[in-house]
Formats: structure tokens, C-alpha cells, sequence
């Protein structure tokens, strides 16, 4: 039995699909503290098991779109799960700090797969505002995620320590997995009849890239995401240390943000209608700012509230879910035939850049949350910038 794509399965396997990323890094997010405390590591170096991790994201993604456009999606996809699937095992496993980062990279690598996989076969299968809303759809499901996965690593890291967690990810990648070699179909219309090397892989990105419309939206889904990498990557070490909030009331904390994420995406698939993409990124991206303002301004009044950090982020979280979604379907528009050259390059942009501002958090983090809401104000306002100083090379997308 293959699904078909207007069923509300496929939507749900998809979400499944690019769920594999938060899966990987939401569940053990309350155990960092308990890992740095387990492998004698610094806070600076278990933060390196989430940076490390975009890193490994960010090579896989150079390779799996274009092969998934020259060899199909199905069996790109599955080597990329098989990847994941004995990545996780190591991490579970690893007994030293540097030997859990490199794990982590090679966990990304894997998990990279599915979700570019899952992107390009959006657009194999939709177009337009109907892909948009698609993914703002897969969006909402797959924030069941971020929402559930903290609150699901907290006990397990309070019952039975750090490693339950990464049993319970390789579990649910081996459902994931199964799910998709038996129901998924073949969705690639037309193969890339080019050799596979190097050169054809960088010939695909430059036409990609040579399109200002793709390169205003990919600067917008770096900066906007590299906020959310940064709450990602800071939050369990500026709630738990500086705050003093315990693993559990952390995981609750971090899913309150995960839940606004997931009312942008569900406010998105209505708004895209009457707006359009280009009017609900506006809005989503309105939200950033004003969330990146608010979040500094309110700990400048209450330095020692944790509502203050918290309220301010579900904003800026809500401003993601509007526009994330919209950004990957606008950018991939003009892209049928290179589906998974564009979602590849998107995808390195993306980690690429929060790779680098996560790594520079983790460096500065310490006994005050200032540079984690630094990080918040200067993406969200960045994002402003962007949106308003591209707006005519966003128009060619329409011409």
C-alpha cells in the first residue's frame, strides 16, 4: 500500500519525516547539565553537541538533495535513516564528551535525509500557496515535538539518566523509518539526467542561488532561524544554572515556546489565503522584532523573572512558526526541477549560519542570560532589516 498525496497521512508521515531534527535535539535538552556533570565537561563543550550537530546537518545537505534528484527520493532516503539510526545508537553509547560530539555530527548527517527528502517532496507534489500551506500543516504537527519531547526527556532524565533519551530517539527513528519504506512512494517526476560529481552538484546550487528572490528568502530563514537555534542551544543551561529551574520545570518551560511556535504555523495556514506568502513572512517576521525588543527590555526591568525571558520568547517562537513555513515554500517556488538542489542549499545556509551564532553563544554564555538576549534582539531585528531592504528582489518572484 502507497499513501497518496492528498491524504492526511502523508502529510502526517512527511512531519514525521523533518521531525527527526527536534526529535534528536529537543529530547536530551534537559540532560545537558547531567552530561556535562557526567563527562566532567564544561558548558561550552556539551553546548558543542548541539552546534556540532548543525555542522553535520549542514554537509549533509550539500549531498542528499541533488542525489535525491538524480537517483530518486525513496533510496536516498533510506540510507539517510540508516545513517541516523546508527548515529543515535553511538550517541547512547558514547562515553567521552568528544566522542558524543562527533556522534552528533554524524546523527545529523543521517537525520539531514529525511527532512531535505521530506522538503522536496512538497514540491514535487505542490506548488505555490498550496505548498506553503502544506508545510505550515506539517509544521503544526511536527511542533507536537519540541512540545512533547523536552517534557519527555525531563522525566527521563529525572528516572533513568541522559542515555534513556537517545534509546527513546532511536526507537522512534526505527518507527519513522519503517513507516516510510513501506507507504512512501516514489514522488521525483523527472530525474537529473547529469553524472553525479561535484561539479554538476555546484552547477544546481549557482542556478539556484543566481535567483535574487531565493537568496532575499534564504537570508531571512538564516537569521530568523539562527533565534531559534539560539534558544535552543542556550535555554537549558541560562533556565537550569542561572535560574535555577529543575529538569522537569525546564522541559515545561521550553514547551510553553514550543507551543507558540506551533500557533504561528496554525495561524499561517489560515493567513497565507488572504495574504499571501509574502504578507504572512511579513507578519511572522514583524513578530521577531518585537520579540527580541520585548524579551530585552522586560529582563532590563525584572533581571531575576524568568517570565520575563519566557513570555517575550513566545513571541519571537510565534514570529518562526508565521514565517518558517512560508520562507522554505516561497524560495523553493521557482525551483520544480531542482526541488532538492534548492532545498539542499537552504538548508546549508541555514545551519551554516545558526552553526556559527550557536557556537559563539556557547562561548559567551555564563553566570547572565545578556548574551543569549542579545542573540534574540539581534536576529529578530535583523530579520526586520532584511524583509524591508529585499523587498524588490522578492517582487521578481512574482513578475
Amino acid at each position: 500500500m502507497r499513501l497518496h498525496p492528498s491524504t492526511f497521512a502523508m502529510t502526517i508521515l512527511l512531519a514525521s519525516m523533518t521531525a527527526l531534527g527536534s526529535l534528536s535535539n529537543d529530547m536530551y535538552l534537559p540532560s545537558l547539565p547531567a552530561i556535562a556533570t557526567d563527562m566532567r565537561a564544561t558548558a561550552a563543550q556539551v553546548q558543542l553537541t548541539l552546534s556540532s550537530f548543525l555542522i553535520g546537518f549542514a554537509i549533509g545537505q550539500i549531498i542528499y538533495g541533488p542525489l535525491s534528484d538524480k537517483l530518486g527520493r525513496k533510496p536516498v532516503l533510506i540510507a539517510g535513516f540508516a545513517i541516523f539510526l546508527l548515529a543515535t545508537a553511538a550517541c547512547m553509547l558514547s562515553r567521552s564528551i568528544h566522542v558524543l560530539i562527533l556522534a552528533r555530527v554524524a546523527q545529523s548527517f543521517g537525520a539531514s535525509g529525511p527532512i531535505i527528502i521530506a522538503r522536496a517532496i512538497v514540491r514535487d507534489l505542490y506548488e505555490g500557496p498550496r505548498a506553503g500551506r502544506e508545510l505550515s500543516v506539517m509544521a503544526s504537527i511536527m511542533g507536537l515535538s519540541p512540545i512533547l519531547a523536552p517534557v519527555i526527556g525531563g522525566f527521563l532524565q529525572v528516572s533513568f539518566g541522559w542515555r534513556s533519551s537517545f534509546a527513546v530517539v532511536e526507537a522512534l527513528g526505527l518507527a519513522i523509518a519503517l513507516a516510510c519504506a513501506t507507504l512512501l512512494p516514489e514522488t521525483i517526476r523527472v530525474r537529473d539526467p547529469a553524472p553525479i560529481s561535484f561539479r554538476a552538484i555546484g552547477k544546481s546550487f549557482r542556478v539556484v542561488w543566481s535567483h535574487p528572490p531565493f537568496r532575499a528568502y534564504a537570508a531571512l530563514l538564516a537569521v530568523s532561524y539562527a533565534g531559534l537555534f539560539a534558544f535552543i542551544s542556550a535555554s537549558s543551561f541560562v533556565l537550569q544554572d542561572i535560574y535555577s529551574l529543575g529538569p522537569v520545570t525546564f522541559s515545561f518551560a521550553f514547551a510553553l515556546c514550543s507551543m507558540s511556535f506551533v500557533t504561528g504555523t496554525l495561524l499561517a495556514t489560515k493567513l497565507v489565503r488572504r495574504r499571501g506568502l509574502d504578507g504572512t513572512i511579513g507578519l511572522g517576521v514583524a513578530c521577531l522584532a518585537l520579540g527580541g525588543v520585548a524579551q530585552t527590555l522586560a529582563w532590563l526591568a525584572a533581571p531575576l523573572s524568568v517570565a520575563a525571558l519566557i513570555i517575550p520568547e513566545m513571541l519571537f517562537m510565534a514570529g518562526v512558526g508565521l514565517s518558517f513555513p512560508h520562507l522554505l515554500a516561497a524560495a523553493m517556488t521557482p525551483f520544480p526541477e531542482r526541488a532538492g538542489a534548492a532545498s539542499s542549499l537552504l538548508g546549508v545556509i541555514q545551519m551554516t549560519f545558526a552553526a556559527v551564532v550557536g557556537t559563539l553563544l556557547g562561548a559567551f554564555l555564563g553566570a547572565t542570560p545578556l548574551p543569549f538576549i542579545v542573540t534574540t534582539a539581534a536576529t529578530g531585528l535583523g530579520a526586520f532589516a532584511i524583509y524591508h531592504l529585499t523587498h524588490n528582489a522578492r517582487r521578481l518572484r512574482k513578475a
